[in-house]
């Protein structure tokens, strides 16, 4: 295994990998861009993701993370964590809706997932079922109490904060997460090259400026994370957020330290780009070499450059 993380040419360790392992989601959120992905049918077997994973071990990924779509409605989803899990990576993650997540965190946890990611805006059924165009909220909150339970720690909550939707709920989902020993994440709304609808992005847009200077202003300690775009942690009354604006934080870009998967099977060198995707899973079905996937990585992770400079 590498003894250093592999750079790119603008010196940004490559830390973690991201695959979207499907762009199946049973929730159709209205904010939704599929994580940047290109919309597709097309998905690997378990067997061609350990592949994947197994080489990005020997070029020094110490992380990885599974997203979608939502991974858990893939009906294979342990048997691709447990393969996974054999490699022995520093963290296996997961981002999920919570919706299928009482059925599998035990699974999950026992075949070698570290910690998940539940994305959640609400509290309140009707905005949930405004947001994600489904009733599935209590399911979702008996998901993350699970996932808590059997010990996929940290649990945290991704609350995408929209005008006149959720912004006043701030408040009611922090204590949610302080009171079960989760952590929560707002993230701002985002624009994707993906999304059918920029106008949504303008009408719900809610900068989260005024928000992040106010939990300083009343946080007992605040910490950032260099390799996470420069974010920061803060720390109110035992509880902890963390506040994503990737669109607005040129840090986003220059601490990048990720590398990303389509679900089906190509190198996505920039989550806010498409064109100029590496192909790799046809060279992992034609079973090349593992030196020829390796070049194929370093062929994607030199295609990475800052989306955003300024």
């Amino acid at each position: 295994m590498a003894e250093e993380f592999v750079k790119d040419k603008f010196e940004r360790p490559i830390i973690s990998l991201r695959i979207t392992i499907t762009n199946r989601c049973n929730e159709n959120c209205i904010y939704c861009h599929h994580d940047g992905m290109i919309s597709s049918k097309d998905e690997m077997t378990p067997d061609e993701i350990y592949k994947i994973c197994k080489i990005a071990k020997k070029l020094g990924v110490k992380k990885i993370r599974l997203s979608g779509g939502d991974p858990l409605v893939r009906k294979d989803i342990v048997e691709i964590v447990e393969k996974i899990g054999s490699l022995n990576f520093k963290d296996i993650s997961l981002t999920t809706n919570g919706v299928l997540l009482e059925k599998y965190a035990k699974d999950l946890k026992e075949a070698g997932l570290s910690r998940v990611n539940v994305s959640l805006d609400t509290l309140n059924r009707d905005t949930y079922k405004f947001v994600t165009n489904m009733d599935y909220l209590n399911e979702a909150k008996a998901g993350i109490l699970k996932a808590v339970e059997v010990g996929l720690y940290p649990v945290k909550i991704n609350m995408v904060i929209m005008k006149d939707i959720n912004e006043h709920e701030i408040k009611d989902m922090f204590n949610f997460c302080k009171d079960n020993n989760m952590v929560l994440q707002l993230i701002e709304l985002i624009e994707s090259e993906n999304c059918d609808d920029d106008k949504f992005s303008a009408e719900y847009h809610y900068t989260l400026d005024k928000v992040e200077e106010r939990l300083a202003d009343i946080a007992d300690d605040v910490k950032e994370r260099k390799f996470m775009q420069g974010r920061r942690k803060y720390y109110i009354n035992g509880g902890e957020i963390e506040v994503v604006k990737p669109m607005d934080n040129s840090k986003f870009c220059a601490n990048c330290t990720r590398l990303r998967v389509t679900p089906d099977g190509k190198i996505k060198p920039c989550l806010l780009r498409n064109d100029n995707l590496v192909e790799l899973i046809s060279y992992i079905r034609n079973n090349e070499s593992d030196e020829k996937l390796e070049e194929i990585f370093l062929k994607g992770i030199d295609k990475r450059e800052p989306f955003n400079t300024d």
